[in-house]
């Protein structure tokens, strides 16, 4: 049926409304002070009925996005939450953060936890990354007191953000280099290159500002501070050890997949297969909670029915994070369902600039305009391409406008991304805050990341 039905509005209605359904959103959350899981819902339909997306198709429409946003969060979210728990209620939480502060001490422990989640972040995508930091990040900001959560917890986002959106074997930047026929040796080698000064900008420098600005305490996601702690909690090494285990397995599918993609290792091979599927996000935390159940679970000598308890009230404070962040998809899903992506590109397909400034530029305007960042990215790389294979470039110049588009597409995400709540909410941040603080970061990092290219490109 939806392949059936075509969108007669052009890009300035479809714009309009758009932009209506974004301070629509805006208006109830923060003014109405309605959820924004209710708001969110109802947005998605008025905003499926007013592109003119047929009535009947209209509920299936909703319930895919949802459900396609959950099948990638809900199981990041709630086995993280688990492990996360289980980290923090141990006592192996407040083991590792006394180790950084021991190492680091607590003016650079910020900075290390970034470069630390920076190097974590190559073989493991953003929200896997995240909720196996989290728990760290927060008992690191916790230990040295204070409201700190944004220098501790915005520069750790920030930096797999940054790596998420620039560096192979990430989904976004590898799909980019294909479309372009780009090398992907040399994106990677100048995704590298710009990675550490965009995160060290818009990240750290960024979080240090605005965490004097907006002083927020750390949430209790995963528990609050356990005065009670265990007579004998896991030694920091332990912990790190466990925490690595995912890392470790995500890698084995990332690296195996870029292997195959090259020739080197046969994809259909069992063996390449078997570790691929403990490699996945899911299976690979899976393996990692039933392991710290196991190591960590005995710290205070819970075993059974103790253990079931502890892992069922993980997911209460959960439940709104997950429900809102598939709901954020959802209504991104209804913008790119009204086809306003298509609408867009195609008026913007014949700007006359630079092509690797027009890449850019088409990649910030279907950001905004439908949330989703891998979206905006692929679109505006197929969009592209053409003008990029016919042009004459070097393989440098490829892969510098292969990084371009990739800093556009994660400008300023805002409402209609489901980033944007999954953040938000496992910050505990409201909607205004949460705009302050991760919708500018994204910006900055979206600039700074395409002034580094831009200089790559007109040097080389």
């Amino acid at each position: 049926m939806t392949e059936e039905w075509t969108q007669t509005l052009g890009a300035g209605p479809l714009l309009g409304i758009a932009a209506g359904a974004i301070v629509l959103i805006l208006f109830l959350v923060i003014k109405v002070r309605l959820h924004a899981f209710l708001t969110l819902i109802l947005v998605s339909l008025l905003t499926a009925i007013a592109a003119g997306i047929p009535v009947g198709i209209i509920v299936d429409t909703l319930t895919t996005d949802f459900g396609k946003t959950l099948g990638s969060v809900a199981l990041l979210i709630g086995l993280g939450a688990v492990l996360g728990r289980l980290i923090e209620s141990s006592g192996g939480a407040k083991a590792v953060a006394d180790l950084m502060v021991r190492v680091f001490g607590e003016k650079r422990a910020a900075f290390a936890l970034g470069v630390t989640s920076l190097l974590l972040g190559f073989p493991i995508f953003f929200d896997a990354g995240l909720i196996v930091m989290l728990p760290i990040i927060f008992a690191v900001a916790r230990r040295i007191g204070g409201k700190n959560l944004l220098l501790f917890g915005l520069s750790g986002a920030a930096a797999f953000s940054v790596m998420h959106v620039f560096l192979p074997p990430h989904p976004g930047p590898v799909s980019a280099t294909e479309l372009y026929g780009a090398n992907l040796g040399i994106v990677l080698l100048l995704g590298i290159i710009i990675a550490f000064p965009t995160w060290y900008l818009s990240g750290y420098l960024w979080a240090t500002f605005v965490n004097k600005r907006v002083p927020l305490m750390v949430p209790s996601l995963f528990g609050a501070l356990d005065e009670d702690q265990p007579q004998n909690p896991p030694k920091a090494g332990t912990v790190i050890t466990i925490l690595l285990v995912p890392i470790v397995l995500i890698f084995l599918n990332t690296g195996l997949n870029a292997l195959g993609s090259v020739g080197a290792v046969d994809p259909d091979a069992f063996w390449v297969q078997a570790l691929s599927l403990i490699g996945e996000s899911p299976v690979a935390l899976l393996i990692t909670v039933l392991l710290a159940l196991v190591v960590l679970g005995t710290a205070r000598g819970e075993k059974g029915s103790a253990l079931e308890k502890l892992v069922d009230g993980t997911f209460g404070p959960v439940a709104s994070v997950i429900l809102i962040t598939g709901a954020g998809g959802m209504f991104g899903g209804v913008l790119r369902a009204s086809g306003i992506g298509d609408a867009l590109a195609d008026t913007l397909a014949d700007i006359g600039l630079p092509v690797i400034v027009a890449a850019y530029l088409i990649a910030v305007i279907l950001r905004l305009a439908q949330g989703s960042a891998t979206v905006a990215l692929v679109t505006s790389a197929g969009l592209m391409a053409p003008a990029v294979l016919a042009g004459g470039f070097s393989a440098v110049d490829v892969a510098a406008i292969t990084l371009a588009t990739a800093a556009g597409s994660v400008f300023a995400g805002h409402v209609n991304d489901s980033g944007f709540w999954l953040v938000g909410r496992l910050m505990d941040m409201d909607v205004k805050t949460t705009l302050k603080t991760w919708t500018v970061q994204q910006a900055i990092e979206s600039v700074v990341g395409f002034a580094l290219v831009l200089a790559i490109y007109a040097i080389f």
